[in-house]
Order: C-alpha cells, then structure tokens, then sequence
C-alpha cells in the first residue's frame, strides 16, 4: 500500500486508454479549447477560422468563439503550440482523469490523516477507484470532447483545492486551486463555501468554534481569508476581463451566444437560469432510467439517476455518523448543484447526469465518513455502480 498512488495512476490510465481505444491519440469532435489555445497563441480571442462544426460555437458579429471558461484552454496552450490542432486532447483529458483517481485517494487520506475519517488507507483506495469507475467519471473521462475535458479537469482543480482548504489550512493555496475550478466549470465558482466554512468554524464544527462577533475581529482568519482572494484574483480577473473583451460583460461567459443551439429559443424566453428547468434537470439527475429500444438495454442522452450510475450514493440518505465536515459538504454541495440544476440544458449528450461531477468528489468524502461499514450492501453497490459504468463507457465512447 505505500506505493498506492503511482498504481492507482499506471493502472486507472491504462483503463481510461483501453476504453478510449483508437481515439486516444487523435483530436475529439469538439476540439473547442484547442482552437482557443491556437486563438491566443496568434495574439486574439476570437477564432482564426470558421469552427468545424456548429455545436456549441458562440458567434457575435462575424466572430466565432469558444464560451467555454477559458481554464482547460490555459493548460493546452503548450501542446498546441507544439502539435497545433493535431493535439490530442483525448490523451490529454485521460491523463488528467488517472490524476484524478490519485487526487480523490488524497483527499480522503487527508481525512484519515487528520483523524477525521476512521476507514483504512486500504478502503481510501477502494473508494478512489469506485470514483474512476462507479461513477460518470468513466464515461466522461475517455472522449475527450470540451464538455468532458472540463468535467474532469474540474474534479482536478476541485480535488487540489479541497486539499488546500480543508481547515482552512493553505488559503493562497485554496484561492488559486478555486479560481481554477471556477474557469474551468463555472458552477465551482459556488464551491469556494467550502473554504469560508471551513475558515468559520476555525477547525472544529460550524456553530461550535468562537462566537460570530470574536471570529470577525480574529486578525488570523481576516489574514487567511485575504490570501484565500489574492491566490483567486488572477485566474478570475483573467476570466471577466476575457468576458468583457468578447461579449461584453465581465458576467457574460457567452453561452447565451452559441450558433443555432437548439435551446436557444428557450433561453431567449427563460434566460439561461430559470426555476423553469428544474423539473427537467431534476428527472435527468434522479429519475431517468434506462429502457429498452429495439431490443437492447439503452441510456437516455439528457441523464440517467444518479442512483442507477452510482448506487453508492443510496447509503448518503442514512449515515451512521455526522461528524464535523458533514454539514460543510453538504451545504458545499447544494450551493455547487443549484446552477446546474436552474441551466437551460441537462449536459445532453451523455451517459449519465454529467454535471453531478462537479460535486461528486465532495459526496465520495460524506461516503468515506458517513460510518458505513464496507460490508457486503456496500460492496454490492459499489460493484454495481461499475458495472453500469463499464457499459457506458462502452456505450458511450463513440465509433
């Protein structure tokens, strides 16, 4: 076990490679953030050409652009200019979703560590490898594709943040990690309540550390919380200011400009938040099932129940325990699912409710100290969460 982290890496990227198959080294069919990264390399924010499809291209004027949070686009800025649009941003998106299996086994040793959570380093690998393969992460992690790319770069930054904020520990840390997260998959912009609670209940559980009058005038949470806005200032500030240039508003991240996006006319009437879509963004997360079509077993491209995809997530509405971080996640976590489940589309297409990845790391920790033991039910679910997975990566990994 003390080799854990280089073979939960070796072995969760051979997988992601195996199931990517011969697309792995090849360039996705919706290289977005690689035509973003070519953009700036040639000195502008706007496209050099015509995109080579219409899906998900914002277009002003006669200026096309990538909507897309500019983060994934930052790191590709060197493969292109190496390989130009010929960089395979399938590997590149593998790469990071085998980082990620060993991300999420950090935290939850971080936890073990801090004597927060009593599971063994053992458990904390099965935990991390149901992540890679129980969840949507499997299917989302072998296309490469904009909307995966940033999906799993997301739990990556998300994962380097939680690190960097649990206990409020490393606020620099925690700012740049967060800023991250939130160029790359806007809803993690509502993440950082996990660093502010974290800094208000000053290592211990919220309501039960220093009054509220003597935590505003403690010098050292005031310096934390500084720090925590210094580290996030420059990704966030690049971010509104691209916002600005490109469509005018440093709020505006260009969605409500995608070409001929067949929910156009519903954003023209509802916005691209409204209560509106909750219905549709909730039977997608909880209450799709699959069905039948000529015969064979079938997923619905707008969502499957996340308790289909990860049966695991059933033992969350019984915890055994409560401890101190249980109300911190979840609070966390309603205030990073509440964008998405008020957006305009519900991530189709996909295998599974992709956008529940924004905030699956923060539930795999309410997993691991919740007190369920590692008994046969959970094992059963966790076993079932990858077999429903295996078929969609296979499903969904495309021709």
């Amino acid at each position: 076990m003390r080799r854990a982290e280089p073979a939960l890496f070796v072995g969760s990227l051979a997988i992601f490679a195996a199931f990517a198959g011969p697309h792995l080294l090849q360039t996705s069919q919706a290289p977005h953030f690689l035509w973003q990264a070519q953009a700036w390399l040639h000195g502008q924010l706007h496209l050099l050409a015509p995109p080579p499809n219409l899906n998900d291209w914002a277009r002003v004027g006669e200026r096309w652009y990538v909507s897309f949070p500019p983060g994934p686009a930052l790191l590709l800025v060197p493969g292109v200019a190496l390989l130009g649009l010929g960089f395979p941003d399938v590997a590149f998106t593998v790469a990071f979703a085998a980082l990620n299996v060993v991300l999420v086994f950090r935290v939850l040793e971080r936890l073990r560590e801090s004597g927060e959570d009593r599971r063994t380093r053992a458990e904390d690998v099965a935990l991390a490898l149901l992540f890679a393969f129980g969840t949507v992460s499997f299917s989302c992690s072998i296309r490469g594709e904009v909307w995966f790319t940033a999906e799993v770069l997301g739990v990556t930054a998300s994962c380097l943040f939680l690190l960097a904020a649990h206990r409020a520990a490393h606020p620099l840390a925690a700012g740049v990690a967060w800023s991250f997260a939130a160029v790359t998959r806007a809803p993690l912009l509502f993440s950082g309540l996990f660093f502010l609670l974290e800094l208000a209940a000053g290592g211990g559980a919220l309501g039960r550390g220093l009054g509220w009058r003597a935590a505003l005038a403690d010098r050292a949470r005031w310096r934390k919380l500084g720090l925590f806005l210094l580290g996030a200032a420059p990704l966030l500030g690049l971010a509104a200011a691209l916002n600005q240039a490109r469509f005018g508003s440093p709020f505006d991240f260009g969605h409500a400009h995608l070409w001929h996006n067949r929910v156009n006319a519903d954003v023209a009437r509802w916005g691209l938040f409204s209560p509106h879509y909750l219905e549709k963004q909730l039977h997608a997360a909880f209450t799709r099932l699959p069905h039948l079509a000529g015969g064979r077993l079938a997923y619905d491209p707008d969502g499957l129940s996340l308790f289909v995809t990860t049966p695991l997530f059933l033992f969350l509405l019984w915890p055994r325990e409560r401890p101190r971080l249980h109300r911190i996640l979840w609070l966390t976590v309603a205030a990073t699912a509440l964008p998405g489940f008020l957006y305009q589309n519900t991530g189709y297409v996909q295998f599974g409710y992709r956008f529940s990845l924004d905030y699956t790391p923060h539930l795999f920790l309410l997993l691991a100290l919740g007190g369920r033991p590692m008994d046969w039910r959970f094992r059963a679910a966790g076993l079932a969460g990858v077999a429903v997975n295996t078929w969609g990566a296979l499903a969904f990994r495309g021709g």
